[in-house]
């Protein structure tokens, strides 16, 4: 690709096109404009600006001193615990109207019965473009050099009009699109995830190995020592969201001195925002130094589907095939997806039968949660809805990932019907500012003793928008 064509033509695009949608080009996607286009309405028929902030910054001070936090804090998921406390601390009467649109990145493969990308679709949504905006795809490589990634930071976001100040990578300066990514959350586990099962076809490790993990210091968040089988520190990290093991996976990665590797490996791979930086050696912990686009997380779950023949090119010409893990990683990567416990912001089978949340993606809850009166618990998160009935009436299967801290709400899965439904076979990635600390207006109160919503339920609303969308094609 001439990359000075293709930034001189969308330099003017920006100029010229309020929404900034590519044109006709040889090099850019142009068949796909319309799953972008209803990608772009179902995400702004949301109303996402419409939820309230219940930590509000105090905008009335100087720039520097009106944060919600202390920029680049540390963020976990929260425990159930803390959850409910936070809860029932945190009222709709101490929020406020969100001062700004958030901040989404959304990105969505359609694949055909191979595995393979029919249509791409990738739009972002900020103050920026507050009716949201498609990124150029380049079809080949299914990426995009026209998008200035910016490292999230919570109080840039609230006082520097949702506009970040640190490049992700270099060179984009002058991209027609300047974007802040939010923080992946617990999505960030899937980057773990796919360096541990690269360093195990390497040789490295063996999944069914005993790990000790002996953190030094302890940190609160990644628990204190144990001794597990790396297979079951991967599932709990992936199923459960367990923080303590993924702490001791990052670890492990740090005790085999293959982070560098790691990280090298998703620029090698053409995804370049895929990074997992500035962990501690001794205990894996401080995650914030990760960063993850909705296109970048996209191509690493087309990966692990394991399409056929080539995925994608990379701008250096390396043809990337699933070959890039083994099949028995591939496979162990995709069951363990499979068997997500937490299904409740695309989807919220979960919260099956309650008027609140809404139904998003018609998922089926895998069994190995189930309890014998239908309702879930995973972990130590009870949930006291009976799942049986809407998992008779599921049309698909969910193998994804959930994130959640107070400022992010992230999913990321591969989404497959069941023989007889309305055939669907497709990637969805959503990243997003609004987590636990934004709540719709009209949400009631959590039932006593169980899990509580952790999210506005708009982001089930398009899960669900976006599940019609593609049953549509």
């Amino acid at each position: 690709m001439n990359r000075k064509r293709f930034a001189a033509f969308f330099t003017v695009l920006a100029v010229t096109s309020a929404a900034l949608s590519p044109a006709a080009s040889a090099d850019v996607q142009t068949d796909h404009r319309p799953l972008a286009d209803r990608l772009r309405e179902a995400i702004v028929a949301q109303n996402f600006k419409d939820v309230i902030d219940l930590t509000p910054p105090d905008l009335t001070t100087p720039p520097g001193l009106a944060a919600r936090s202390a920029a680049k804090r540390e963020k976990y998921d929260a425990s159930p615990a803390e959850l409910t406390n936070r809860a029932q601390a945190r009222t709709l009467a101490a929020g406020k109207p969100l001062h700004q649109s958030p901040n989404m990145d959304a990105a969505i493969f359609e694949l055909d019965a191979f595995g393979r990308t029919k249509a791409v679709a990738n739009v972002l949504l900020s103050p920026q473009y507050p009716d949201g905006v498609v990124v150029p795809v380049d079809r080949k490589g299914l990426s995009t050099d026209q998008v200035r990634y910016r490292w999230w930071d919570d109080t840039e976001w609230d006082v520097n009009g949702g506009k970040g100040t640190v490049d992700v990578l270099p060179g984009r300066e002058n991209a027609a699109l300047d974007f802040s990514s939010p923080y992946p959350a617990s999505v960030l586990k899937l980057m773990v995830g796919f360096g541990v099962l690269r360093l195990a076809d390497q040789g490295k490790l063996d999944l069914d190995a005993d790990y000790t993990y002996a953190p030094n210091p302890v940190r609160e968040a990644c628990g204190g020592p144990s001794v597990k089988k790396i297979r079951q520190h991967f599932d709990e990290m992936i199923t459960k969201s367990q923080n303590e093991s993924t702490c001791a996976l990052i670890k492990l990665i740090h005790d085999l001195n293959a982070w560098d590797a790691v990280n090298q490996s998703f620029v090698d791979l053409g995804m370049p925002t895929l990074m997992v930086t500035g962990t501690i050696p001794g205990n894996g912990g401080r995650w914030i130094g990760s960063n993850m686009s909705g296109l970048d997380t996209a191509k690493l779950l087309l990966l692990v589907n394991g399409g056929a023949g080539v995925l994608w090119t990379t701008d250096k010409g390396k043809q990337v095939t699933r070959n890039e893990l083994s099949y028995t990683s591939r496979k162990f990567f995709q069951d363990t997806l499979a068997d997500q416990g937490h299904n409740e912001m695309l989807s919220t089978p979960n919260w099956c039968g309650r008027d609140y949340p809404t139904q998003g993606i018609p998922q089926k809850v895998p069994s190995r949660w189930i309890k014998p009166d239908g309702t879930v618990t995973v972990g130590d998160a009870v949930y006291d809805r009976d799942v049986r009935p809407c998992n008779d009436a599921a049309e698909v299967t969910f193998a994804h990932k959930t994130g959640w801290v107070d400022t992010t709400g992230s999913d990321a899965g591969i989404v497959k019907s069941f023989r007889g439904k309305d055939k669907r076979n497709y990637i969805v990635v959503v990243f997003c500012n609004l987590g636990t600390d934004y709540v719709d207006a009209d949400r009631p109160a959590d039932p006593p003793g169980v899990y509580p919503v952790l999210y506005t339920q708009k982001y089930a609303q398009l899960g669900k928008a976006i599940d019609g969308i593609m049953k549509s094609l």
